[in-house]
């Protein structure tokens, strides 16, 4: 007797990874420090043209710092996308960081980029999880409605806790917005003022590097740097922060002679050893805003 029995058809329902989607998440932060890298003038900081107000490090320790954290970008951005707990993006984050520390010889080029890009990649990973706003790609407020839906909690959490790094001290001896504290809120230098900035230069046409520069003074002007807190004293940050609001009430790099006062500024940071770290982070995230904004599911 021969006996007729359904088999039963088992569908695995968990959806695919976007692998090409997610490795491009990774790619556009990687090109995205190089583009940060690669502008100048920018005021103290490290380019292809000289070292800023750096005797430490020159932009091939920035290559090679680059070079070692390319594979961490689109790893964060998968376990985004995996809406992975936050303890596993620090995790991610430390050993991104660790690989930096031993291709650069213990020098500090991109901590505060593995923090800030690595928890965008994760947001974004979060939003082509959730499908994306297709067909537009990732707007900026997507990414960041993503960031603080997954790990808004967590991040404000972490923000409250002491810190033994140089920014967080400086942080909390003058009373200025932290790192942390800075992406509790979902970045709003970022999102508020630098990506916007950013985004008008280039739709009027401004070519990319004059766009990127004064994206860099609307970051200058609006975040507590602790970095220059920590090398100046609260008296720098602020004289930078005025000093960058002025030169864009002038009109920016894209006026008459613009282009000449930024390198007089960029002179002049030099010389008191000042250098905006934390305003070159916001300037590479908002690079990475502005190429993702193509990339779906």
């Amino acid at each position: 007797m021969r006996l007729n029995r359904a088999v039963p058809l088992y569908v695995d329902a968990a959806p695919r990874p976007p692998t090409a989607a997610l490795q491009a998440l990774g790619r556009a932060a990687t090109v995205a420090l190089y583009d940060e890298l690669a502008l100048a003038p920018k005021p103290g900081l490290v380019s292809f043209v000289d070292s800023g107000s750096h005797t430490d490090m020159d932009a091939r320790t920035f290559l090679r710092s680059l070079f070692a954290l390319r594979h961490y970008f689109p790893r964060i951005a998968a376990l985004g996308w995996a809406q992975a707990p936050f303890a596993a993006l620090e995790n991610c984050g430390r050993d991104a960081e660790a690989r930096m520390l031993a291709a650069t010889g213990g020098i500090n080029t991109h901590r505060g980029a593995v923090f800030t890009l690595g928890l965008l990649c994760a947001a974004g990973g979060a939003v082509l999880r959730d499908g994306g706003p297709a067909p537009a790609g990732l707007p900026p407020h997507a990414v960041r409605a993503a960031l603080l839906r997954h790990w808004g909690p967590a991040l404000a959490a972490r923000a409250g806790r002491a810190s033994g790094l140089p920014g967080g001290i400086a942080a909390a001896r003058h009373g200025l917005r932290s790192a942390g504290q800075e992406a509790a809120a979902g970045f709003p230098t970022l999102f508020e003022r630098v990506a916007p900035a950013l985004d008008r230069g280039l739709r009027s046409g401004v070519p990319p590097d004059r766009a990127r520069c004064d994206a860099l003074f609307h970051a200058m002007a609006a975040l507590d740097d602790t970095n220059l807190a920590h090398r100046g004293g609260l008296s720098a940050l602020r004289d930078v922060q005025g000093t960058a609001q002025a030169f864009l009430q002038a009109g920016g790099v894209a006026r008459p002679g613009g282009l000449a006062a930024a390198w007089a500024l960029h002179r002049r940071f030099v010389a008191g050893r000042l250098s905006p770290g934390g305003a070159a982070d916001m300037l590479a995230a908002a690079c990475w805003l502005q190429r993702v904004g193509g990339v779906r599911p």
